[in-house]
């Protein structure tokens, strides 16, 4: 059975399409063996298969895709997850004439999670199939109201002669809209649109653009129009608020939010018109069984959700209600409390729950759900519950510390965690856990939906150094480096978040599998996500092991800059200069305050008069470890500073792979080394400076990221997020767009060049516009730390003359969240604490007790509870019908 594809595609000599599909012709699937497509026309590629005997019967859809590459090595997929055609309803001589699809299409983002599921209005499906017509049209209109519907008009009798009445109905058919026709035209050629009319037929709108045209030979058989999506614009506004699973508060919270209080957090906002709620993320951390672990980005398990966010008295219901009595009578003063108590809290629930699994493990393994539930995530499950085991058994999560289980084996798995092992009982614990929480968050999310609230999850950019993933496989980290973030406004020494980095050669090789199923794991509970620094992707700011601050870091993968490239710009190069602290007399009068003396404590004099950092203190590891054992005072934290000060008094960081080949320090103009360089020199060092950093790159962090995000969208049907805060490389919003991805954007982090704020009404659709995020001050604790910024925001942004109030108030907020609420974006997202700010009885007296991390401090407390109570929420009128009548007015 021969069939002709055609897909319209305009190409230039040396840019070609090739197809691949599930058909053993077509590759069986793997776009290596791709085949190549012939060039037809101007606007069209063509491909003419031939199915044989054993095709038809073997498969039932041939499912396909097109691939464009070119002569410069440029690769691309088109999209389209109906690219696939029922074998049966094929005959010999059949012709398809194909649309190509944009990936970055942003029609295609309503095809995921949230809008089919939740705002899809469940149109049902109407289109029969009638063998006796051969022509048939299919279209994409995914936004169209429940009343709405499409019909096409052309340019002969058989299309109307543009006369809606007369115009050819089309049924949905479940994905599309569809229509079949006896004929199309008596010369071939056809001019057609396709309108939206509602129930009576009335026309509603036409689709944007020119005439479509269709001159394609007329097939003989079938013959299927593919046009892809109407061009309609049609566009979904929505708002969310962002608030961690921790922060809620309820009456039946045990000090900090559980998944069963999403509920009703749920149900506030749908009262109010909201349609998204954004956690972060939920997993696992429990490391060190000490408020360190309240940091929700350092997991230990990128599958394990976390036991703090489980409730305990669900578990118990009324039979074992008795058994934690005793637990759940210290609830109420923990609920009292202004912030999480973490180690009270995990201490209290950790025993509840060692309780109830006491009682209940002979029934949970007999339940088949449990079964299920254990059968289908025993990959990670298991080696989770056996990691915790032994943690508590070793006292620490460094599994260089476990003795002979310190290499992660299955078959040592499989002997600790038979039932017949002395062991079982204390992991089989773990698995009750999970299933549990698993129970209560599949819960929440299906209640969420049920209102019409997104759940938007949060993947964190990496995972604990001592946990299981790094366990399980350390073949896929870099363990000896850690992955943070340059200076910034935010953090002017970087950030140091301490996860092992990726070997993305590793990954690429196992086709991003270890991504693919964190993915699947959280469409069990999200609906949408937000990729954690998706810079992380083009390239990651990558710090040796015995670098303590962020700013010793530098870019991973990157070009680096020659001996040859900085002595040809009359740079007199060495790298004891250049690539070692530069201390001199000078400089240590200058950074030590009048310590020069204790300073020198640590250094050595070298005979050219200059200093060194002695053996035993020449990484600022070292330095922490030595006053890790001194007691605590100003006078030791102002001296170990300086030395780590010291430590970044470079220019360059040598290349550890290739001799003669460096990086450049982030913000290397700024150190003292610098400023004790001839003045020529400085200047040469710049101009080679920026070219390192804003020029070289953009092609290498490019082609990084395009190796890596097409296979993975393609892995999920949720709405994906990028954070693409902080240092931008310009090929960023270029990917993101290819892709289709939401880009954030924050009012004070303009991305544009000498642009001190963003106006949100000037972002794109595909954005998701925010005033803060939880890593920053809230809009209270911003108008007070930053005061100059807050004044020119007063007058250039708010419009308002003379001198800004002192905080921000009521007002100001308020104005704040109707600029975003405005905004083209397609969601507007606040933090909860920036829209209690509109009420007085909501807002905090002290505003820098809203936040909630503090990205420059590694040892930040995560902590913040909302301060009102969900239930006493509810009952706010004013607050609720005011937030109601903003969002709703906005048309959000």
């Amino acid at each position: 059975m021969l069939l002709s594809i055609f897909v319209r595609f305009s190409t230039k000599p040396g840019q070609q399409l090739k197809l691949t599909g599930n058909l053993p012709q077509l590759g069986s699937g793997d776009p290596a063996n791709a085949v190549m497509m012939e060039y037809h026309d101007q606007q069209h590629w063509k491909i003419t298969l031939n199915l044989s005997n054993a095709d038809i019967k073997k498969f039932t859809y041939l499912q396909y895709q097109y691939i464009y590459t070119d002569d410069h090595g440029n690769y691309a997929e088109d999209w389209g997850e109906n690219r696939r055609i029922d074998i049966k309803d094929l005959s010999d001589g059949s012709i398809l004439l194909d649309t190509w699809i944009d990936m970055g299409a942003m029609q295609n983002n309503f095809y995921t999670a949230p809008f089919k599921n939740i705002y899809g209005n469940n149109r049902k499906k109407t289109f029969k199939k009638d063998k006796r017509k051969k022509f048939l049209f299919n279209v994409w209109a995914p936004l169209l109201k429940e009343h709405e519907s499409i019909v096409i008009v052309g340019s002969n009798q058989y299309f109307g002669n543009w006369d809606i009445q007369k115009g050819i109905p089309m049924k949905f058919n479940g994905h599309a809209w569809a229509a079949q026709v006896d004929a199309i035209s008596d010369l071939g050629f056809l001019e057609y649109k396709y309108c939206v009319v509602d129930q009576k037929g009335k026309l509603l709108r036409y689709e944007n653009g020119s005439n479509r045209l269709l001159s394609q030979p007329i097939a003989e058989n079938n013959f299927i129009i593919q046009d892809g999506y109407a061009r309609l614009d049609d566009q979904f506004k929505g708002t969310g608020i962002a608030i961690p699973v921790f922060s809620l508060r309820t009456k039946k919270s045990f000090g900090v939010g559980e998944f069963n209080d999403i509920k009703q957090l749920v149900d506030w906002a749908s009262d109010v018109s909201l349609k998204m709620i954004q956690l972060l993320p939920v997993n696992d951390t429990i490391s060190t069984h000490t408020k360190a672990d309240s940091y929700p980005y350092a997991a230990i398990s990128a599958f394990a959700l976390h036991p703090l966010y489980i409730s305990i008295e669900s578990i118990a219901g009324a039979e074992n209600k008795k058994l934690i009595s005793n637990i759940v009578k210290h609830k109420k003063e923990l609920n009292q409390s202004e912030g999480v108590c973490y180690e009270e809290v995990m201490k209290y629930k950790l025993h509840a729950l060692q309780i109830l699994f006491d009682a209940q493990e002979t029934d949970l393994f007999e339940d088949e759900l449990f079964i299920e539930f254990y059968q289908k995530n025993k990959s990670w499950l298991q080696p989770y519950a056996v990691f915790s085991f032994l943690r508590d058994k070793f006292k620490t999560a460094d599994t260089t510390q476990w003795e002979e289980f310190q290499y992660f084996s299955q078959s040592i798995i499989d002997k600790l965690s038979s039932p017949k092992s002395t062991s079982y009982k204390k992991i089989a614990f773990y698995y009750f856990v999970q299933y549990h929480l698993h129970l209560q968050l599949k819960k929440a999310h299906e209640y969420a939906n049920k209102k019409g609230i997104v759940l938007k999850g949060d993947i964190a950019i990496g995972v604990n150094k001592h946990g299981v993933d790094t366990w399980m496989d350390p073949s896929l980290y870099h363990l000896d480096m850690q992955a943070g973030a340059p200076p910034d406004d935010f953090a002017v020494k970087g950030q140091n978040w301490g996860f092992p980095t990726y070997n993305w050669e590793v990954m690429k090789k196992n086709h991003y599998t270890w991504w693919k199923q964190r993915f699947e794991q959280m469409s069990n509970y999200f609906d949408a996500f937000r990729i954690d620094h998706i810079l992380g992707f083009f390239r990651i700011w990558s710090i040796p092991s015995d670098a303590v601050e962020g700013i010793m870091g530098r870019f991973v993968p990157a070009i680096s800059v020659t001996k040859k490239e900085i002595t040809s710009i009359g740079i007199d190069f060495s790298e004891i200069r250049f690539c070692h602290p530069y201390i001199t007399d000078t400089v240590l009068w200058e950074i030590s305050a009048g310590n020069e003396e204790g300073v020198k404590r640590f250094l050595k004099q070298m005979s050219d008069g200059r200093y060194q950092f002695k053996e035993e203190f020449n990484t600022q590891l070292k330095i922490e470890n030595h006053f890790s054992k001194l007691e605590e005072c100003d006078e030791h934290a102002e001296l170990k500073q300086t030395l780590f000060n010291l430590h970044t008094n470079i220019i360059f960081h040598k290349d550890p792979a290739e001799q003669d080949h460096y990086h450049f320090r982030f913000n290397a103009q700024q150190t003292l080394s610098f400023h004790h360089l001839p003045s020529d020199e400085q200047n040469a060092l710049i101009e080679l400076y920026n070219d390192y950093f804003f020029h070289r790159q953009d092609e290498l962090w490019k082609k990084a990221a395009l190796e890596k995000l097409p296979a993975l969208k393609r892995s999920t049907d949720m709405l994906i997020c990028g954070e693409d805060l902080g240092m931008v490389p310009k090929t960023v919003p270029e990917v993101m767009s290819y892709l289709g991805f939401l880009c954030m954007e924050v009012q004070r982090m303009s991305k544009k060049l000498n642009t001190q704020f963003l106006n949100p009404a000037h972002s794109a659709y595909l954005t998701v516009v925010t005033p803060s995020t939880h890593d920053m001050s809230t809009i209270r604790e911003w108008w007070l730390e930053d005061k100059k910024a807050s004044q020119n925001f007063f007058n250039q942004e708010l419009w308002q003359y003379g001198e800004a109030p002192h905080e921000a108030n009521v007002h100001i907020v308020k104005s704040i969240i109707l600029q975003h609420l405005a905004s083209p974006a397609m969601w507007a997202v606040f933090q909860l604490q920036d829209l209690f700010a509109m009420d007085e009885s909501l807002r905090l007296v002290d505003p820098y007790k809203e936040r909630i991390n503090i990205p420059g401090d590694s040892k930040h407390y995560w902590r913040y509870r909302m301060p009102i109570d969900m239930e006493d929420l509810q009952k706010k009128k004013n607050f609720n019908e005011l937030l109601h009548y903003f969002i709703t007015s906005n048309g959000r």
